[in-house]
């Protein structure tokens, strides 16, 4: 486990974790808020590959999920990030990205990561874009998913951010 901001500890999700993330998500007002079950399956499927930042109690005030995708090994994509309303503004979801990254590229050998994000949402844009700078690594950006894409009604774009490569000593 890894120190954060206002001496929270980062580690893996467990199951038990699976209802606080999704009430994280769906709090945050700007992720898509996916089935309680997803959030479940999603701490037990991938929490090698997510972190979850826990308080005093250890009760999870924030998380990020992600998966390295299977056509591109070395590549970890971030799925959501979010962090308690109360928690947010003290570098936490920094200090989850960039200890996930830091422990999958030991682990991994990852060399990059990718996240999408849709345009307004200045705190992901600020979070990813301070993520490249702060480790020297390249970022991208194209419209990964259309509006018209989805078919469940209005939905934003989807920008894709593309970050790398991180070295070894930058991923820490």
């Amino acid at each position: 486990m890894t120190a954060a901001p206002a001496d929270l500890l980062i580690d893996r999700p467990a199951v038990t974790d699976g209802a606080s993330l999704w009430r994280l998500a769906k709090e945050s007002k700007t992720l898509d808020l996916n089935s309680s079950y997803s959030y479940l399956l999603w701490c037990r499927d991938f929490a090698a590959t997510s972190a979850v930042a826990r308080d005093a109690d250890g009760e999870p005030v924030g998380f990020v999920t992600g998966y390295v995708r299977p056509d591109a090994p070395r590549t970890l994509l971030v799925w959501q990030v979010a962090v308690d309303s109360a928690y947010r503004g003290h570098g936490i979801a920094a200090a989850l990205l960039d200890g996930l990254t830091a422990r999958l590229a030991e682990e991994q050998g990852i060399t990059g990561i990718e996240t999408t994000i849709t345009p307004g949402n200045t705190a992901s844009e600020r979070l990813f874009t301070s993520f490249a700078a702060r480790h020297g690594a390249d970022l991208t950006r194209e419209v990964l998913f259309q509006a018209g894409h989805f078919p469940d009604g209005p939905h934003d774009p989807e920008v894709l951010y593309r970050i790398g490569p991180l070295t070894p000593t930058t991923a820490h």
